[in-house]
């Protein structure tokens, strides 16, 4: 009596096609491209499946993610320097070192992270630590929601990842990516998730590409940068929080066309264009060829995607390496975003600093004719600390022309050290804050007179 399974090997030999691994990569795939690539409009805003998980996730839990973030970061501070001070780095490291033994420099802003978490939720310290401007912002709004959103994309991620989606979507647009952007059409798939989820959602894309060497060093710097956009829910909340709703659609359509400028340009330049096309060294280059030899283009992305399926981690492996994810996020990552991004708003609120740094840009933005430039100035540069930091300079603002600006280009910026910066400084991306802070300026400069211009031409 024959076989089943060899029956069925025989029927995709002879027919030319797998079609088990073609289950087994679009199966896997269309969950994933649900979850984080659809959009879904829940109570009249586009929002996606995997921010609608996390919402009632959050809202299970209302009140509570505060101090369940709390409880989490002190727990990282502790065993992160009992660790650093009584270990030894090992050779060959276990999941409790990767994640508590990291050395002193981390060690101390986790402690710090820690701290003001605590000053936080008891009400206890310096204004410029837990007022709602600082620490409750950092604390009850970014970090409660990290803690729900990546509970379901440390474990989803995968299904877009790891079964062939971005195999398939990379080569179908990766023509186009190379001749525009000198990148792999699989940067697509980054781009999207961010647009339509979290930009933090690209840049952990990003890395685990790199990591599993789908991505160059100089690739997962450049797709971190520019192409972790800022999801479309976010930018609405923006424009209506300086009361620009009202123009939405200008106003997305002038970030969309001042980021895809900026990411022609600001990969040509350094540091990014130092940056090197070498691979992980764990991994080495796994890159699929660069040609489809005589097949076409859907069959050539179709056959990269079932072999990428076909040797897909077991369900088993993707469960171990999503808790292994959000561990990472939970001990490393969050007391990293509540450190740096309370201090950068602590700056930017209770000191004159952006002040003086932006007071030469007073008669530059007078002379592109911007008004109320003074009050403008200090939101060019605010948004490196937070993203949201420059909406909550501009909303003391009159001029709706200054408003839209300053909206337009927090959104565009990208690089802001309360999340994606500390995102990026924590992942294998190879880039450090002054190249972050490089680019962040780079982009400012690059992407301002274009908002500028637009809004002077089309908008206004």
């Amino acid at each position: 009596m024959a076989d089943p399974d060899s029956t069925t090997a025989d029927a995709n030999t002879r027919s030319g096609f797998d079609y088990r691994s073609f289950l087994r990569f679009a199966i896997p795939s269309l969950l994933g491209v649900l979850a984080f690539l659809t959009p879904i409009v829940d109570d009249g805003e586009i929002t996606i499946g995997l921010a609608i998980l996390s919402n009632a996730l959050a809202s299970l839990l209302d009140g509570w993610l505060g101090p369940i973030a709390g409880v989490v970061l002190s727990v990282s501070a502790v065993l992160t320097l009992v660790t650093s001070l009584t270990r030894t780095a090992p050779d060959e490291p276990g999941l409790f070192d990767q994640l508590f033994n990291v050395g002193m420099g981390y060690a101390l802003l986790r402690v710090v992270g820690a701290v003001f978490a605590l000053m936080t939720l008891f009400g206890v310290g310096p204004e410029f630590v837990i007022s709602e401007d600082t620490g409750q912002i950092v604390l009850f709004d970014v970090i409660a929601a990290l803690v729900a959103f990546f509970f379901f994309a440390s474990f989803l991620l995968p299904l877009l990842t790891d079964f062939g989606g971005m195999e398939f979507v990379g080569t179908l647009l990766h023509r186009f990516f190379r001749k525009v952007f000198g990148l792999p059409g699989r940067s697509a798939v980054d781009a999207t998730a961010s647009w339509l989820g979290d930009g933090t959602v690209g840049v952990v894309i990003t890395s685990r590409q790199y990591e599993k060497g789908y991505y160059s060093a100089r690739e997962s710097a450049v797709i971190a940068t520019n192409f972790s956009i800022v999801s479309i829910t976010f930018a609405l909340l923006v424009a209506n929080f300086t009361e620009i709703g009202h123009l939405f659609i200008p106003f997305y359509l002038t970030v969309t066309v001042a980021g895809l400028i900026a990411a022609v340009i600001v990969p040509r330049l350094p540091p990014l264009s130092r940056k090197v096309d070498s691979y992980w060294p764990e991994s080495g280059r796994q890159a699929p060829a660069d040609e489809p030899g005589e097949r076409s283009l859907f069959r050539w992305g179709l056959d990269s995607a079932m072999q990428r399926a076909a040797h897909a981690p077991s369900l088993g492996r993707l469960l171990r390496d999503g808790a292994t994810t959000y561990a990472e996020i939970l001990f490393g990552l969050l007391p990293l975003i509540m450190a740096i991004g309370t201090t950068g708003i602590a700056i930017a609120e209770y000191t004159p600093i952006f002040n003086w740094l932006t007071f030469p840009l007073v008669p530059v933005l007078e002379a592109m004719q911007v008004p109320e430039a003074a009050k403008a100035a200090p939101a060019l540069l605010a948004g490196f600390a937070d993203m949201f930091l420059p909406s909550i300079l501009a909303s003391s603002i009159e001029s709706e022309f200054t408003r839209f600006v300053i909206a337009a280009l927090s959104v565009t910026q990208l690089i802001y050290m309360s999340e994606v910066g500390a995102v990026i400084l924590k992942s294998k991306v190879p880039l450090n804050i002054f190249e972050l802070g490089a680019i962040f300026l780079i982009r400012t400069v690059v992407t301002f007179p274009i908002i500028v211009a637009i809004a002077h031409l089309f908008v206004f």
